[in-house]
């Protein structure tokens, strides 16, 4: 059940003791770099004679923009001889932010990862098909070596050639994949061509899913359909990547790795702390990175501490699925809304299908919103009072959650773009 019991259960005075330990060397190792040692200097800090976790609050919040102007070297506090990776942010918000690993860094990215996996019950009598992105981007090799450090046979199949992921599954009896919420949704049509149905045709017992915010009922229609388990990841590259906080069997949240990570919630306006079971912004500072040490960083995801205990017996705190990122979030007409309300919407409506585009344009100074919705193909071979019915429900359904009346325009399956990475929800042509 555990693959660290003693860390995993440690009680609070002793992991906060921990933090503080491991927070003291983090600062002292964070100096190093020409960004940090700056940012000590202005703020009149000495990492040496920081008495308790409260004390990092004197320092400022870290932010990409601040990754970005220090670009490629200015947050490195370790000799570039002994860094042994480098990995970068997928760039979807912007240029990429560049992240650097010694091989104790990796060795424990590793652990935290394999420790996540263990968790929700993968051993190494499993196969392991992971169906993400390989190089750069973070999703691939991570969970590749946490698979490895179980010991589960690895197939690291990478993203996309739908046909040959489903001949893998079947081929090599895979038990567990990692996929992109998005993508197994859209992998849904090609098991349906090939008339296979991976509840009787596969041997998959467990999914693991991450890299973009998804609803529980996209969740919920991803596991009736596979007859899977499916495990909530998330991660970033700034902190490691997969692996700062994951589901366990309890399903209810993702447990922090606090021994690794230092979680503090903010409001994102005022930047002052929220207390546990309100929404704020999460800030993360690593606490045993020794290549690119970073502290205090604004992560722009939105989400809450869940109170209390959970019943899987981890100490370590609970945050809820990420509601969406402050950069993410839409203002229309007055009103913020995220594209994960509309995803939530649209997968509780039968009929609809498994992708969706919200465009946004400007005219005569006004912000109009169009969410192109793909429905089942018999909708478009019948009578059309029945689609127009349709259109008409995903309207108000809509309209009572985001509290604006959008344009729904409907289309056929597959008629919409697909990404292999994050699905690209929002296009955006408004003009300033």
């Amino acid at each position: 059940m555990y693959w660290d019991k003693e860390i995993e259960t440690i009680d609070r005075p002793a992991l906060e003791a921990l933090q503080h330990k491991r927070l003291k060397t983090t600062l002292q190792q964070a100096r190093k770099s020409l960004h940090y040692d700056r940012i000590f200097k202005e703020v009149g800090m000495d990492p040496d004679a920081v008495k308790t976790v409260e004390d990092l609050e004197k320092l400022p919040m870290t932010t990409k923009e601040d990754l970005r102007d220090h670009w490629p070297y200015g947050f490195l506090a370790a000799s570039r001889d002994d860094l042994v990776r480098m990995h970068s942010s997928s760039g979807t918000t912007g240029q990429t932010t560049i992240v650097f690993h010694t091989a104790n860094d990796i060795d424990q990215w590793a652990s935290i990862v394999a420790r996540s996996m263990y968790m929700t019950g993968m051993r190494k009598s499993d196969v392991f098909q992971n169906m993400m992105t390989y190089g750069l981007f973070t999703g691939g090799l991570g969970f590749h070596y946490g698979a490895e450090r179980i010991g589960a046979l690895t197939i690291p199949a990478g993203a996309g050639n739908s046909k040959r992921q489903i001949q893998l599954m079947r081929d090599f009896e895979t038990t567990t994949i990692h996929i992109i919420p998005s993508y197994a949704l859209h992998l849904t049509h090609v098991f349906e061509e090939l008339a296979v149905d991976p509840r009787r045709d596969t041997k998959l017992k467990r999914a693991f899913i991450g890299a973009e915010p998804h609803s529980e009922k996209m969740r919920k229609k991803l596991e009736d359909f596979y007859g899977f388990k499916s495990f909530n990841s998330y991660g970033l590259s700034e902190m490691c990547g997969p692996g700062v906080a994951f589901e366990c069997p309890a399903q209810n949240g993702l447990h922090i790795w606090e021994d690794h990570f230092l979680v503090e919630m903010i409001d994102p306006q005022t930047l002052k702390p929220v207390p546990d079971g309100e929404e704020g912004e999460l800030v993360l500072t690593t606490l045993v990175r020794d290549g690119m040490p970073i502290l205090r960083y604004r992560t722009k995801d939105l989400t809450r501490i869940i109170p209390g205990p959970c019943e899987c017996g981890r100490t370590h705190r609970r945050i809820e699925r990420i509601k969406g990122r402050t950069d993410d979030m839409m203002i229309i007409k007055g009103v913020n809304i995220f594209p994960i309300q509309i995803e939530r919407k649209l997968m509780g409506i039968p009929g609809v299908g498994n992708n969706f585009l919200i465009v946004l344009e400007r005219v005569d100074f006004t912000d109009l919103m169009t969410v192109k919705v793909e429905v089942q193909r018999e909708y478009f071979m019948g009578d059309l009072r029945q689609l127009e019915a349709l259109r008409r429900r995903i309207v108000e359904e809509l309209k009572s959650d985001i509290l604006i009346t959008p344009k729904v325009d409907l289309v056929e399956p597959d008629s919409l773009p697909v990404s292999e990475g994050k699905a690209k929800r929002v296009l955006d042509n408004r003009k300033d």
